[in-house]
């Protein structure tokens, strides 16, 4: 992806929202790990951090549905700047939190407001992209995220300090930056959503299409799963690996570097995805990374040194690029037109249930097997992320779906419009 590209004509909202997204992503993804490690400042353990991180995904939980009924039927663009305050304020709070409980309950905040955003951006960029450029925009709005990832857990790595005692102060800092760098992100919300009227708001009044006609829609169980495999193991990295790298001896810095590598590959990925789906299709593309990356989130188990860890995570990130915008591509073109964010609403509650039972499961697990433990974990989820779309893609093949990317036009030669 490039500016220029971005900067077509009628795609400058592509561009202002992957600028907004970089900032509120990078808030949060500098925020998670200082929340991790300002806890641990606090006397947090292993299963401690777990539920605090859990947390983080509880109030969406039970929000996204509703938020994404709204949207089906009324303007995103509002959701963007109520989820930037709700970031702002939860990670400026966590830093001034004294206690476990609060920092869990304004870590909540913090994920509450990152779901307004992604809901409200993600259903922009369905509502305003054609089908055969939805793969396209949901891998360049994701880029966003990518580049948040990236910058976030270097920043928070070089200001958290753990020389002379100094982590409650410098972790707390760390979270009073992120606040900061989420309200950038206000300055690119401007012209994003286009102003005609929804199809569903000119159609008359609003029909709620059933939740469970929804999810029996192909595709979309499949699409759901796969995004919370891969969103879970994200989440988990960033959550777990300052505790393993307080457990191995490794400094902050070098693990927000690590981080961060991840991030780059991810970006890496995303940048090259149309050219993979020319090459391998969608199912084919989703099962390899997913069955990769399984095992190399488990291999993260195994007490590597740091360099060997660095490659590792940077194959990891390139293969966990995939399955979020193809998951979003899968579920909108599965769901109904009128249910569409909706159906991405039910897809950020996967996962939300991910990110709260994963987190819980590996709080769990690292306190009995060891910090390690949870890596092994996320590698069988996602091995079975790469099973269920290997039998996805064989009931498309069945039904005789089309395929995921439409075979390129050949070109007219100059005899064929003189025979015309």
């Amino acid at each position: 992806m490039t500016v220029r590209t971005l900067q077509e004509p009628g795609r400058g909202w592509l561009l202002r929202l992957v600028i907004a997204f970089a900032f509120a992503q990078g808030a949060v993804s500098m925020a998670r790990p200082a929340v991790s490690y300002r806890a641990l400042s606090l006397g947090a353990d292993e299963r401690a951090i777990g539920v605090i991180t859990g947390v983080y995904a509880l109030l969406p939980l039970f929000a996204a549905v509703p938020l994404g009924r709204r949207t089906d039927h009324g303007r995103c663009a509002p959701l963007l700047p109520f989820g930037v305050v709700l970031i702002a304020g939860g990670c400026a709070l966590s830093g001034r939190a004294g206690s476990l409980a609060a920092m869990a309950a304004w870590s909540g905040v913090m994920g509450l407001g990152h779901l307004c955003f992604v809901i409200g951006a993600q259903s922009i960029v369905a509502r305003q992209s054609a089908p055969a450029e939805q793969d396209r925009n949901f891998g360049h709005f994701t880029i966003g995220a990518s580049l948040g990832q990236l910058i976030g857990p270097i920043a928070a790595g070089y200001l958290i300090s753990e020389r002379d005692g100094a982590m409650a102060r410098t972790s707390a800092l760390a979270l009073l930056v992120s606040a900061a760098v989420a309200a950038v992100s206000f300055g690119s919300l401007w012209r994003i959503e286009h102003r005609s009227a929804p199809a569903a708001r000119r159609a008359g009044p609003a029909t709620k299409v059933p939740v469970g006609r929804i999810l029996r829609a192909r595709g979309v169980p499949a699409g759901i799963f796969i995004s919370l495999a891969v969103l879970s193991a994200t989440d988990i990295l960033t959550a777990y690996l300052p505790v393993v790298g307080e457990h191995r001896g490794i400094a902050p810095a070098t693990i927000g570097l690590l981080l961060s590598l991840r991030a780059a590959a991810t970006i890496a990925c995303r940048l090259v995805m149309t050219p993979m789906l020319r090459i391998l299709g969608r199912t084919a593309l989703l099962t390899t990374t997913c069955l990769l990356a399984g095992v190399l989130c488990a291999g993260i188990a195994l007490p590597v040194p740091v360099a060997v860890l660095a490659v590792m995570l940077a194959v990891l990130g390139f293969c966990l690029g995939v399955g979020q915008p193809l998951s979003m591509t899968t579920v909108v073109q599965a769901a109904p037109p009128e249910a569409r964010s909706t159906a991405l609403a039910l897809r950020l509650t996967g996962n939300r249930l991910g990110q709260v039972a994963a987190p819980a499961s590996a709080g769990l697990i690292a306190g009995v097997a060891g910090t390690a433990a949870p890596f092994v974990m996320l590698g069988s989820l996602l091995l079975a992320a790469a099973g269920l779309g290997v039998r996805s893609g064989r009931q498309d093949r069945k039904a005789g779906a089309a395929p995921a990317v439409p075979a390129p036009r050949p070109r007219r030669r100059p005899t064929d419009r003189n025979r015309a």
